[in-house]
């Protein structure tokens, strides 16, 4: 796959299949303007098929912070005006984070600063969330006049802290502090800035040490589970993915597929 082509974000490909991607737009507070949305929706459609890359490291470039929102200082164009191309607009950004969890690689966002708005929704969609004590989180929408409900929000923060302590997050739009993210089980770990691409790079170590059949299969289980019916779908789905690892491994040569 060639990801050298994007002038709002910077690809890194380290050892074991580990992409290091970073927001790149650091004088904007890596806020998203309409490059970086095409950019990112280049990105997470090759890395669907992309069976070499093995874990995304989101990060934000700069000492400000992850990602402020929609650059909505880059002005908005005439044509985004109408309706049916503001609408086309609003889905290419609510189809990213869509496109975050159809991909088989697992998402670690690394957060630092505010992760506000869009950065919010890139941060909630993201599979594990590493944190910096000055890290606070906002789903920003219902500050500048929109709905608190966007790209995403209304489905992953419910989903990661409860429906209680959402509903007040995603109607007044104020700050979760670092220490409030830990408490409600938002970020899994929070650390000194300077720790934060050491601690995501042994995590990452430690995902690519399984067998890729299996990470994959365990990230598509979780997130086709958080919206199943019931127990009797989230157990068929984990049967089909251990008949398939079983099948694989005696595939692969295993005498003993359990083992």
């Amino acid at each position: 796959m060639d990801y050298s082509n994007y002038s709002t974000l910077k690809i890194e490909m380290l050892d074991q299949g580990i992409m290091l991607l970073t927001l790149n737009r650091p004088e904007k507070l890596n806020a998203v303007n309409r490059a970086m949305l095409d950019d990112l929706t280049d990105l997470w459609a090759k890395l669907r098929h992309d069976f070499n890359t093995r874990v995304v490291i989101l990060q934000g470039a700069g000492d400000k912070g992850f990602c402020g929102g929609v650059d909505v200082k880059e002005g908005i164009p005439e044509d985004l005006m109408q309706a049916p191309v503001f609408y086309e607009y609003q889905n290419q950004l609510a189809e990213l984070q869509l496109a975050m969890r159809k991909i088989p690689q697992p998402i670690i966002a690394l957060i630092h600063g505010a992760a506000a708005g869009a950065g919010f929704s890139f941060a909630i969609a993201s599979d594990i969330r590493i944190i910096t004590p000055d890290a606070r989180f906002s789903a920003f929408y219902i500050n500048v006049g929109l709905g608190g409900a966007d790209m995403g929000s209304s489905y992953f923060l419910p989903r990661h802290i409860g429906t209680g302590r959402a509903y007040e997050f995603l109607l007044t739009g104020r700050f979760m502090q670092a220490e409030e993210a830990m408490n409600l089980g938002l970020a899994s770990r929070c650390v000194p800035r300077d720790k934060l691409l050491e601690t995501a790079l042994e995590l990452a170590a430690d995902i690519v040490s399984k067998e890729p059949l299996a990470i994959r299969c365990t990230k598509e289980a979780i997130n086709q589970n958080l919206e199943c019916a019931g127990l009797e779908a989230a157990l068929h789905m984990e049967n089909r993915n251990q008949l398939l690892m079983v099948m694989h491994n005696i595939h692969k040569g295993k005498a003993r597929p359990f083992a």
